[in-house]
């Protein structure tokens, strides 16, 4: 092993063991509201910065630079829908969210305000909304593991062993991970959220300015240098409208990419933050923060991904496309051990954007199976303490799937997160936003509208007709299809069924007047 590859490995084990030893100081949950929504008393810097950190994840620093470097400024059409999902899901509703999971038998999860919001007996809508929780968590998880195996393997995979740091990467991911997760669920994962937010805010604004002041000096401009890069058009691929082969941008293309802005309002990991919140005025001040963090991230995450096509030595093709951050700063931090050892620091903001997802959706989910599952469902009496170590055993269930699904090391964390975001923004999202503003919204709706949701967005990405899916055959991305799909079925089905009961509908009055 090389002196740089000692010295950026030290900064590595310095950062994970940081993360480790804030899960050991929070180890100590008192029940349920604590460990999973650390007793509804976060401060607004925390609940903002952990709310967007959860939700990048290592997508922010590898999947979109890649996509971005690979096909040109044209796929920036993700980065605006997202932006605009951020600020729509923070004004439309944190808030409400917040205080209807307060009004609605103080729901700890997701599933338990579904069940909760309709007064649901049975039971049916929680378990439903565990099992969509977690089956396309495993996979949403996965993307993070994978981006931790490939940081590993690019990093110290040299010399011809890439493959076996990938296991070795994907291993140490998840058991660091799943230690301080385990020990001190939501406020050990949002503290450490919090500090992994600013390392990745810090990491994505510095590199793309390091390497432009570089191109500009070696080539004076971007444009000479995406010329003498191979980009056969410079201004195409510079061009919002067109690819990096020059051709226009089509519709569906800018549809799909819009279409990622749903999503928002059906992630589990991000709601999960807005009922956590302490008050009505840190809602305010979060939401500000939070809009601000992500224009800088996914602004300097585009930018980082169109610059380093001019910047750095190597072309990276299809399937290498992922690893644009790490080549880009490998590349600008070499010389001297103190450079080396930031560049160190710097990669451990794509630590920081993997593990502050992966811990979320790890918890989320073993809060889908502790407080809906088993506690909900399968032993209603059972205690907070073994309804605590159930939601633990969960966690290490749900990493042990995600592991095995992000073992090969040719997966690509774009497609992995976009399956997981259109299969949580079709089966939730619509279910959301009805509850929180349609008094008259019922079961039966809620019930057909996240099947349909979730539904759809199975059979168009990975059912084939004559040898192709939907997706691949149209180009049109599931959610764009599943989210209008189950609003369209909920509201309908709820139109020809009974209207909710009384109790119901003046809790839902409540709601607009109560002040928490």
């Amino acid at each position: 092993m090389s002196t740089n590859t000692i010295i950026i490995l030290v900064a590595f084990i310095a950062y994970m063991a940081l993360m480790i030893m804030i899960g050991v100081l929070n180890s100590k949950s008192k029940n349920n509201e604590d460990y999973f929504l650390a007793g509804r008393g976060l401060g607004s810097w925390t609940a903002a910065l952990s709310a967007q950190a959860s939700d990048m994840s290592g997508w922010l620093l590898m999947g979109l630079p890649g996509a971005i470097y690979f096909a040109g400024t044209g796929e920036v059409w993700i980065a605006i829908g997202l932006l605009i999902g951020t600020v729509l899901n923070w004004f439309l509703v944190a808030r409400r969210l917040r205080k209807y999971t307060i009004v609605a038998n103080n729901s700890l999860t997701i599933p338990s305000f579904f069940e909760n919001r309709f007064h649901d007996k049975r039971g049916a809508l929680k378990i439903v909304s565990s099992i969509v929780i977690i089956i396309f968590f495993a996979v949403y998880t996965a993307s993070a593991f994978s981006s931790g195996a490939k940081l590993f393997a690019n990093v110290f995979g040299a010399g011809g062993n890439a493959d076996t740091m990938y296991i070795i990467g994907l291993i140490v991911a998840a058991v660091v991970i799943l230690i301080y997760t385990f020990l001190g669920g939501f406020r050990a994962v949002c503290y450490t959220d919090f500090i992994q937010g600013m390392l990745m805010l810090v990491a994505i604004l510095a590199v793309p300015i390091i390497m432009y002041i570089g191109v500009t000096k070696d080539y004076g401009s971007l444009s000479s240098a995406l010329s003498a890069k191979g980009v056969s058009d410079p201004a195409g691929y510079l061009s919002l409208m067109k690819d990096s082969e020059g051709n226009p941008i089509t519709a569906v293309s800018v549809i799909s990419n819009l279409a990622w802005a749903l999503g928002y309002f059906g992630m589990p990991h991000i709601l999960v933050r807005f009922m956590a919140i302490k008050s009505d005025r840190e809602v305010k001040k979060s939401r500000v923060i939070a809009i601000v963090w992500v224009i800088l991230s996914l602004g300097a995450a585009s930018l980082l991904g169109v610059i380093a096509r001019g910047y750095l030595n190597d072309v990276l093709d299809a399937d290498t496309k992922e690893t644009v951050f790490i080549k880009s700063i490998l590349q600008v931090f070499d010389g001297n051990f103190v450079l080396i050892f930031i560049g160190g620091i710097f990669l451990c903001g794509i630590l920081a954007a993997i593990m502050s997802t992966a811990d979320s959706q790890l918890l989320v989910t073993a809060s889908a199976v502790s407080e809906d599952m088993y506690k909900g469902a399968i032993k209603k009496d059972a205690s907070e303490k073994s309804a605590l170590w159930v939601g633990k055993i969960a966690v290490v269930a749900v990493a042990v799937i995600a592991f095995v699904i992000a073992l090969n090391p040719k997966s690509s964390i774009m497609d992995l997160v976009s399956d997981a975001w259109a299969g949580f923004g079709a089966a939730f999202g619509p279910i959301i936003l009805l509850s929180l503003f349609w008094k008259r919204f019922n079961l039966p709706g809620a019930v057909s509208g996240m099947a349909i949701g979730a539904l759809t967005v199975i059979v168009w990405d990975y059912i084939p007709f004559s040898g192709a899916t939907l997706g691949s055959s149209t180009g049109l991305y599931s959610l764009a299809i599943g989210f209008p799909a189950a609003l369209v079925v909920a509201v309908i089905v709820t139109l020809i069924t009974k209207k909710p009961s009384k109790e119901i509908t003046d809790e839902f009055e409540k709601v607009k007047t109560v002040e928490i």
